[in-house]
């Protein structure tokens, strides 16, 4: 029986350029692809996939956030995040949600092969390219971030309003009601000190919730 994996990534070419790699491995096949956190998470429910390759900027949910929701779904579900953000802020946040791969996208393709062979032996695999990076963050400890103070529901509705959904949308795309979702933008707005959407757009870009 093959091992299954989950792509999840919002650029066709990037998707299709996963697939092929993938697939160049005998035992493997790719059971579906995703184009936003949120389609992660439910093609992860419904297909099951063993590991979940997936991107750190998608639209609608980050991968980060996508990956909390799955693995508190699918414990045992494996996810690479492929990123360009060589951060140690980004890092721990991906490594805090439960993500045990992390690629960075400046590294060579065959990094995503060996992180998804460590991960099906439920071994975290790092790229090479973050070494400095991950002992220069343990070292000095966790810097305290503005968005470290948000809770996991309130970076969802950030990175939505970021991406100009309206109040209505927002309540739509996470079944809560529209009500609940103005009170969660007032506390943000007060948490982060902002004082219009153009500063929580512009907050979110410079904390890569969201890409310019």
């Amino acid at each position: 029986m093959k091992r299954k994996i989950l792509v999840g990534d919002d650029h066709e070419i990037v998707r299709h350029g996963l697939r092929r790699l993938i697939e160049t491995q005998p035992d493997w096949e790719v059971c579906g692809e995703a184009v936003s956190g949120w389609e992660a998470i439910e093609k992860a429910r419904d297909l099951q996939p063993e590991v979940i390759v997936l991107d750190f900027s998608m639209p609608e949910l980050n991968g980060v956030e996508a990956a909390r929701h799955i693995l508190k779904d699918s414990p045992r579900t494996e996810i690479v995040m492929l990123t360009i953000h060589n951060s140690e802020k980004l890092l721990r946040e991906a490594l805090d949600a439960g993500v045990r791969g992390y690629v960075l996208k400046s590294d060579a393709m065959s990094d995503v092969v060996a992180a998804i062979r460590a991960l099906l032996q439920h071994r975290t695999y790092l790229s090479p390219g973050l070494s400095g990076t991950v002992v220069t963050g343990f070292l000095r400890g966790a810097e305290a971030e503005p968005s470290g103070r948000l809770t996991p529901r309130e970076r969802e509705i950030v990175q939505l309003l970021a991406e100009g959904k309206s109040n209505k949308e927002v309540a739509e795309r996470l079944n809560i009601s529209a009500k609940t979702v103005e009170v969660h933008r007032a506390n943000i707005m007060h948490k982060l000190n902002l004082g219009s959407v153009s500063d929580l757009v512009h907050y979110a870009i410079r904390n890569k919730i969201v890409e310019a």
